[in-house]
């Protein structure tokens, strides 16, 4: 499935937190991982605590030093540094998505706050506002001496659903994510309760709270329904499967759900938006990026 990862470096340790599991996938897909470096216009002089990458020889010699670092049998390694100088570096690292051939970018989610939902939200909206590549993002977990977090494994995989065919794109690559490391897949379809609803069907039921209680059981029977169907599938594929229909807001459900049963990865579809501010505010996916701290695979519902 997954051919060539690239993986956007800045030359900090922070970013380099994502080395364990950016090797983990190529390894499992026996893909090549491609390290990349894109040099900005008036960078600033530190990024994360180490000194920033202000020239093309020098972004050189520091990926060929950590291809040497995570070198090991069977891992196909290419070094690539984007010279001209950009302002928009995540336009950059997305321009290089096709120019290099890639099929999955693998991220790091660093930074705190404000900073990083930025940084989540305007490579994820860019992404599968202009294609189909799926993009991983990580969060940093524990940084060892030598800049990588912890080994990673890929053991559960969470897959949001909503019970809707259209938004099935992010089952068939959890399948084939399971196929690859061996992971059981756990799917959640989230019903909200009458005080979690948003917008015009908070209003709804808060003038029909009688009739909104029975959609709302009615569409948790749906669920459980739809949700038997795609385990049954699974299972008859061979891949160990479970699911749970949760009740509460998306966001929250599912990171909970993701605590719960240990998940690895999460692997989730959402739609392209034409806005920054539209993706951010119209999308469960967002809100569960900015929040989690399992990797994230994101899967672009075409036509969305």
């Amino acid at each position: 499935m997954f051919r060539r990862l690239l993986l956007p470096l800045d030359g900090s340790r922070l970013a380099e937190a994502v080395l364990p599991i950016a090797v983990y996938f190529a390894e499992r897909f026996h893909a090549t991982l491609v390290l990349f470096h894109a040099l900005e216009q008036a960078p600033p002089a530190t990024v994360h605590g180490q000194r920033h990458l202000m020239q093309a020889d020098e972004a050189r010699v520091y990926l060929k030093e950590v291809e040497a670092r995570i070198a090991r049998p069977g891992l196909t390694v290419e070094r690539d540094v984007h010279p001209a100088r950009e302002e928009d570096v995540a336009g950059s690292i997305l321009e290089h998505v096709g120019e290099l051939d890639s099929d999955l970018v693998v991220l790091c989610a660093h930074g705190r706050g404000g900073l990083r939902d930025v940084l989540i939200g305007s490579l994820a909206q860019q992404v599968i506002s202009r294609g189909a590549t799926p993009v991983l993002f990580v969060r940093p977990r524990d940084i060892g001496a030598a800049g990588s977090s912890v080994p990673y494994i890929t053991r559960k995989i969470l897959v949001p659903l909503d019970s809707a065919p259209v938004h099935e794109p992010a089952l068939p690559v959890a399948e084939q994510v399971a196929q690859a490391t061996g992971a059981a897949l756990h799917l959640v379809t989230v019903v909200p309760t009458t005080g979690t609803l948003k917008g015009e069907r908070a209003a709804t039921g808060m003038l029909l709270p009688a009739t909104t209680t029975a959609v709302l059981e009615l569409a948790q029977r749906g669920a459980i329904e739809y949700l038997q169907q795609m385990t049954a599938h699974l299972l008859a594929q061979g891949l160990p499967a479970t699911a749970t229909v949760a009740r509460g807001d998306p966001p929250a459900a599912i990171i909970n759900e993701a605590g719960r049963v240990h998940a690895d990865l999460i692997v989730m579809a959402t739609h392209g938006r034409q806005s920054f501010d539209a993706f951010w505010s119209g999308s469960v996916t967002p809100k569960v990026l900015s929040k989690t701290n399992v990797p994230v695979l994101l899967v672009r519902v075409m036509g969305g």
